[in-house]
This record gives structure tokens, C-alpha cells and sequence, in this order.
């Protein structure tokens, strides 16, 4: 019973971390645009060598 009044709030205290961090990026608009990573990934406008 002593390890689940240390476990408890443990997790409670990572649980809000998580949320927060979560919030954090809907805040800075991390989300806005999903479909353009997987059309940047499937088109054909890159080079096999990078620009000096």
C-alpha cells in the first residue's frame, strides 16, 4: 500500500505534464497542416544531392 501512495501521485503528476506539453503544441499550432508533410514525402520537386 506505501508504493501506491508514492505511484499515484507520480503518474497523476506525469499524466498533467503530458497534457500540458499536448496543449503546448496545439497553442503553437504544431497540427495545422498534416497533409502536407505526406505530399512534400511523394512528390518529385527534391534533389538526390543537396544546394552548396
Amino acid at each position: 500500500m506505501e508504493m501506491l501512495a508514492l505511484l499515484i501521485p507520480v503518474s497523476l503528476f506525469l499524466g498533467g505534464v503530458g497534457l500540458v506539453a499536448f496543449l503546448w503544441t496545439l497553442r503553437h499550432r504544431q497540427y495545422d497542416d498534416p497533409d502536407g508533410d505526406a505530399h512534400r514525402i511523394l512528390g518529385d520537386d527534391w534533389d538526390d544531392h543537396p544546394k552548396p
